[in-house]
This record gives structure tokens, sequence and C-alpha cells, in this order.
């Protein structure tokens, strides 16, 4: 489904991609782990259009999408997160996966409709595929910190994406925050068919959740491998595994 070779980015010299190469197949759940530092952020970028790669190719799907904007990509079917909670704070949970409903269904700027009555058995239908139907009514910036990402990850799913894209799923969360977190990623997977792509610190979440790992050291792919490969890989355990595990 994805594919990235030979990806470079740098920024006034300082080298941030140097040759990344990943591989996603459809249905899979695919972790990017590396030291602070080592690229996994403007990797996702350079995937999702917040930025241009300098060199090297990223192919969704068959198509080159390289050099389109973060709203082309979306549209092609690949959603984010972030590593801070983007929703909007003000909004109520409920309109804030509307909002995302409507701008697929090509409705946002409908001005002849009442926005309330619009998308609303598919609004629910998301918030309660991610446990939040009963907190439609209440305005995400009071949410839980949990919640908030959850509720990210619902606005995602407004877009119906086949890849979703998650940067530090768990960042901030207590353990049973992040235990609950990671189950519901492991059942998009499972029950939809979502096809994910994480970076993520906590080791014990990434070996636990990803079928394939790939690993980044200096904006370099080390291995892409099942977590087994890459637990016994000899170069991982140098640069990364066996030293401040902080992703």
């Amino acid at each position: 489904m994805l594919r990235v070779e030979n990806l470079y980015k740098s920024f006034d010299g300082f080298i941030a991609v140097n040759g990344a190469e990943l591989v996603v197949e459809k249905g899979q759940r695919v972790a990017v782990i590396g030291p602070n530092g080592a690229g996994k952020t403007t990797l996702f970028n350079l995937i999702t259009g917040q930025l241009k790669p300098d060199r090297g190719k990223v192919t969704f799907n068959g198509e080159n999408i390289g050099t389109l904007p973060p709203h082309e990509v979306c549209r092609r079917g690949i959603a984010r997160s972030f590593q801070i909670a983007n929703i909007f704070h003000r909004l109520s949970v409920f309109k804030n996966v509307q909002v995302s409903v409507l701008s697929r269904q090509k409705k946002s700027n409908t001005f002849f409709h009442p926005a309330h009555r619009m998308a609303v058995q598919e609004t629910d239908r998301i918030l309660e595929s991610v446990g939040l139907l009963d907190k439609v009514d209440d305005i995400a910036g009071s949410l839980s910190h949990g919640d908030q990402r959850i509720l990210e990850i619902a606005i995602a799913l407004g877009t119906e994406p086949q890849l979703l894209i998650l940067d530090e799923p768990t960042a901030g969360m207590s353990p049973d925050e992040t235990a609950a977190t990671m189950g519901l990623i492991r059942r998009l997977s499972e029950t939809q068919g979502l096809t994910i792509l994480f970076c993520e610190h906590d080791m014990d979440v990434v070996f636990n959740t990803a079928q394939s790992i790939m690993v980044m050291h200096y904006g370099k792919t080390i291995i892409q491998a099942t977590p087994e490969e890459v637990r016994a890989n000899r170069t991982v355990q140098e640069a990364y595994l066996g030293g401040e595990e902080d992703a």
C-alpha cells in the first residue's frame, strides 16, 4: 500500500531523513522506532505532504504522492494524528467528528441545510466505534488527555482512511489509558481492516502491537522486519534497544 524509497530531507544543512526506506502492506500494523532526532516525525511529515522531499519517492497505492499537498494526500486515503492532540477544543465531541465527515463528503461549504442534521448517523457510528458515544455533547477541551487522543483518531476515521498514521498515540497517557488506546488501535486494524503506521516510545507497546517494525537512526533505515528479528538484530541493540529507550 505504501512504499518509501531512498527518501531525503535536510534543513539548513542538517540531514533529518537520510535515504529512508519503508514498506507498509495493506492491513498491517507497522511501527517506526528510533532515538530522539532519528527522523520519525519528519518521515511522517514527508509521507503526509506536510513537507516535500529533497530526493526519493513516496508511493501510495501505486501513485507517487511525494509532491502532493496534505489535503490531496488525505483525499487519497491517508489520515494522520499528531504528537499533540489536534482537535477543535471549543466544539463538542460530536461536532469535531461531524466536521471531518462533512469535509470528506464535500459538504463543508453547504449553506442551505442545517449542519446539525447532516451526517448524524455516520458521526454517531464513528464515536461508538471508539467508545466516545456517551460523550457526544461534551466540549472537546474538557475531555481527559486520553480521550482527546481517541477523539483525534475518531476525527481521522471521519475521512474514511485506508492508512492511519499515528505519531506517538500514547504520549503522556497513564498505563490504563495506554492499554485502552492500543486496544482500540488493534481492534480497528482487526475488525475494519485498517492499515496502521505509528511511531511510539514505549517498547512494550511497539512489540505487543506491531507486525512489522522499521528502525531509524540518524535518518537512515537500519532494518525493517518482524518484531522478533528486530529484537535480535545486533545493530538495533547497539543503536537503540540497548541504550536509552526514548523515541
